[in-house]
């Protein structure tokens, strides 16, 4: 029974490796709050979540005064328990982006030491249903490029292996979507998947009218096209195009995914790890998107979707969008790649190799809670 008696928090601010922008926002900088747990049998895991620019120092001051003061004295191995109750004990901040972050840095560091503590590497632990996943990258996709510069990194990104592209939408004309989307296709054949995003910019009239033009392309997914509490929004987007629609980096409860679900409201699933409140919910969204056949596509944090997906059936993809190496040992961020598949880590634990000299040296707040 390992009993917990040290919960260290760090913020570490990443830069993106390149400019990145979309119909609504620019990714400034990732805020990456983190969790390293001790247990008194020596054992430790290491979790984390993040931000694009803004609340990190939020989700810092809800695990230090609020969460991880109750972790100490908890049995690490009791993960569903310690959600439920954090969870609980936060109801009055829930269902929300804050204090999702806040348990997901938490429960991914239970399971990272669950795994370490089992000898078992994630995608084995949490169901080991595949060996690899095709990736897509979201690189060389954003809005600020031009039609030439998309062409180019779509094309190098083909070449690469990678068996799609995501392209952001929403420039002001749909004529200009078309343009730039149109270079893309003409470059890289039919056999090559396009993804669309457009970051919840348009109306449900706008979203109906682009969808009927951007189905002329083939396009594998429409992902984002209404802000995400627009559930009836989607219901008639999804009635009235053959396009896939996906939803779910914003959405932050697995009843949201359910009500979707249920009403037909989305295709694809887009579940991510942070913001839905760490591996625990995230595999029962997974498993209930699969009950109703329906894949999930995880979005961002490739590092730590690489592993889930893996563990579930029903994850046809990787987003490949890198942020972590900066303060991780070795390439790949604890996974690798093979002819455009992700391949997860072997390694107990979420596969993750943390660079600790570089968390140190690029944390902006530290805290402990608990110890000697």
């Amino acid at each position: 029974m390992p009993r917990i008696t040290q919960v260290e928090l760090w913020q570490v601010n990443l830069a993106p490796p390149v400019p990145r922008s979309d119909a609504i926002q620019s990714f400034v900088v990732q805020e990456t709050p983190m969790v390293r747990i001790t247990c008194d049998d020596g054992s430790q895991g290491t979790g984390y979540s993040y931000t694009i620019g803004t609340g990190g120092s939020s989700v810092m001051a809800l695990l230090q005064d609020h969460l991880a003061p109750r972790l100490v004295g908890r049995d690490a191995d009791d993960i569903e328990a310690i959600w439920k109750d954090l969870f609980f004990h936060t109801h009055a901040t829930a269902v929300g982006a804050i204090t999702a972050l806040a348990l997901a840095t938490i429960d991914t560091a239970l399971w990272d030491a669950r795994c370490r503590r089992s000898g078992l590497p994630l995608h084995k632990a949490a169901g080991g249903a595949q060996q690899r996943v095709a990736m897509y990258s979201t690189e060389g996709g954003w809005l600020h490029l031009s039609p030439e510069q998309l062409v180019t990194q779509s094309v190098e990104a083909q070449a690469l292996g990678f068996k799609g592209v995501k392209i952001k939408v929403g420039r002001p004309h749909v004529s200009e979507d078309m343009a730039r989307l149109t270079a893309v296709r003409e470059a890289v054949g039919d056999a090559f998947e396009i993804m669309i995003d457009a970051n919840q910019c348009f109306t449900v009239g706008e979203a109906i009218r682009r969808a009927h033009h951007y189905e002329t392309l083939d396009i594998a997914w429409f992902e984002e096209p209404l802000p995400a509490e627009d559930l009836g929004g989607h219901e008639r987007l999804a009635q009235s195009t053959s396009l896939p629609i996906a939803v779910g980096e914003s959405i932050y409860s697995l009843q949201h995914f359910r009500e979707y679900l249920q009403r037909g409201a989305c295709s694809i699933i887009q579940a991510d790890v942070a913001r839905i409140g760490g591996i625990t919910p995230w595999l029962k969204c997974a498993h209930l998107a699969e009950s109703f056949n329906v894949p999930i596509c995880p979005h961002f944090l490739m590092e730590l979707h690489v592993s889930l997906c893996a563990a579930v059936p029903n994850a046809p993809w990787v987003e490949y969008i890198p942020q972590l190496d900066s303060v991780t040992l070795g390439e790949g961020c604890g996974m690798a790649s093979e002819a455009g598949f992700a391949i997860p880590s072997a390694q107990p634990g979420l596969g993750i190799e943390w660079d600790w000299q570089a968390v140190e040296r690029l944390a902006v707040r530290r805290a402990t809670v608990g110890g000697n």
